[in-house]
């Protein structure tokens, strides 16, 4: 998207840069008629400057930067100071190390050869990567991207890494002569290390450096100006001092060398590129629709169990919203770019604080309760029984769920996982609810409650969930199914069936009375006996 100059205005004492709004998008957007770039309106823009605020107030802070985009519309701000010792403000210029950001632009490059042809998801690395020594078992590409590698990670490392500059040949003999921690699929190892492995890959099937690969394929065509490889005797004048707090008091960063996590962790950029980059992930400039959807979808190990994880990106429900993200945390940085591709929403954090991943969270979760979870209030289950809290555990959990990759299937990217056997699966859910069967073994009922959604139980809650999203938003529109990301569960379920009143669904399809009964009960807070 075009960048503008920035304006300072000094608020609460804090200054504070802001690109004026109303650009017109310079990129091809994904929407069927191109859409001018418009400002939030007034009222949100303050409301988002006193979210952050609030936040800023809560504990010290030395500088922070917030990007958001909604559809055409986009707000970006810049709060206290870049370097606290010369009194410079951070702002919309300011490069932040990314740090583990990083690894979402690695795995854009990677699914760029991939369709390209010049990489098979499915390759041993040993063969794109020579001097990564044959292991005990072949690692693909595939696992690295998604951390099933089972490649080490920092915890096998001394400082010594992190001391001087490393080229390639260098980043990936830091890891060489390790064992694999675990049989590649078994388990999820969040690895730096892998990533180098998929940056030399990178290197070798492109006949560029890293970096180049990255200004020329990622950073240009997202508009990513100032987005560049994180080494310090390239740094300007606006790049962020690091601090960290100790005793409450700040103090400057460790100085290190991050050449050596360079496809992991070794970037910079200002939060108008970050935020550029979420952008053209939105808009499927950077890899297709088809692959956006892969990159998007969490993968899972051998036996089932869901990673969180897809590649390059952390992914998972969250009030029915479908999340995509990655956090980056270092000495000098932590780092948060979130994105809803259903509601086609992207937020960018950037501190020079260490250790604020709780904060950034905050934040985001800020954004995205002022700007998307406006439905009206939420029901509240009136629980009376710890069989009620389990059964309560599996209504959640449909709802997230469901709610969410319906979202991200119909609006974004995704796939869902399958459509057939929906009356069997709705029955399935109707047995595992059973508050009767609960109470003879509620512990190993929560286990395969906390389960339900993953592969090894085939999707069971996200099919049935969705389906029930899919009705509500074909009965009562998709303004009212957006409005359940904050009316919650019990208004998902209570309207659901209603629905299904009104138009006649099959038996299977509305559950069984026990359960509608819980339902009423959990709303109006009236006694049930309890279950024999």
């Amino acid at each position: 998207m075009v960048k503008g100059w920035c304006l300072p205005v000094l608020l609460w004492g804090l200054t504070v840069w802001a690109a004026p709004p109303g650009m017109p998008v310079c990129e091809p957007p994904r929407h069927s008629a191109p859409e001018v770039e418009r400002p939030f309106s007034e009222e949100d823009q303050r409301a988002l400057d006193a979210l952050i605020r609030a936040e800023l107030a809560r504990e010290p802070h030395v500088g922070l930067a917030v990007g958001v985009l909604r559809g055409p519309q986009r707000w970006v701000g810049a709060y206290g100071l870049r370097d606290a010792a010369r009194g410079l403000p951070a702002t919309t210029r300011t490069t932040w190390r990314m740090a583990s950001i990083t690894k979402s632009f690695t795995a854009v490059a990677v699914m760029q050869l991939v369709e390209r042809g010049l990489i098979d998801l499915d390759a041993d690395i040993h063969t794109l990567v020579p001097a990564w020594p044959e292991k005990r078992w072949p690692v693909t590409v595939r696992q690295l991207l998604g951390h099933l590698g089972g490649v080490t990670n920092y915890g096998r490392f001394g400082p010594s890494h992190d001391t001087g500059p490393l080229d390639t040949e260098g980043a990936v003999a830091l890891v060489s002569g390790y064992d694999l921690e675990a049989e590649p699929g078994t388990r999820f190892i969040y690895s730096t290390w892998a990533y180098n492995l998929l940056g030399a890959a990178i290197e070798g099937v492109s006949g560029q450096s890293y970096g180049e690969y990255l200004r020329e394929h990622v950073f240009g065509p997202a508009g990513m100006e100032h987005a560049r490889l994180d080494d310090r005797r390239t740094r300007d004048e606006h790049h962020a001092a690091g601090y960290r707090l100790r005793d409450g008091q700040r103090v400057p960063s460790k100085v290190i060398d991050v050449s050596g996590r360079f496809a992991g962790g070794g970037t910079r950029a200002s939060i108008e590129d970050l935020l550029a980059f979420g952008g053209a992930l939105l808009d499927y400039r950077l890899v297709s629709r088809e692959s956006t959807g892969r990159m998007q979808t969490p993968m899972s190990t051998r036996d089932g169990h869901l990673t969180d994880y897809g590649m390059g990106f952390a992914t998972y429900p969250l009030h029915g919203h479908y999340v995509v993200a990655h956090s980056g945390a270092q000495p000098e940085t932590s780092t948060l770019l979130l994105l809803l591709p259903g509601e086609d929403v992207a937020i960018a954090l950037a501190s020079n604080v260490e250790g604020q991943a709780a904060s950034l969270r905050r934040v985001a979760l800020g954004i995205i309760e002022l700007l998307l979870e406006d439905g009206g209030p939420r029901l509240s289950a009136r629980l009376q029984t710890s069989v009620d809290a389990v059964v309560n555990e599996g209504l959640g959990r449909i709802y997230g769920y469901g709610l969410a990759y319906h979202h991200w299937a119909s609006r974004g990217p995704g796939t869902l996982p399958g459509t057939g056997g929906l009356p069997e699966a709705f029955e399935q859910v109707t047995k595992l609810l059973d508050a009767t069967a609960i109470a003879k073994s509620p512990n190993a009922t929560l286990e395969r409650i906390r389960s339900a959604h993953e592969p090894r139980e085939d999707w069971l809650f996200v099919r049935v969930g969705a389906q029930m999203a899919r009705t509500l938003e074909e009965a009562l529109g998709p303004e009212r199914l957006r409005g359940y990301s904050s009316r919650g569960a019990l208004a998902f379920f209570n309207d659901y069936l209603t629905v299904c009143e009104s138009k006649g669904c099959p038996e299977p399809f509305r559950f069984n009375e026990a359960l509608r009964a819980d339902l009423r009960r959990f709303t109006t807070g009236s006694h049930r006996p309890p279950a024999h």
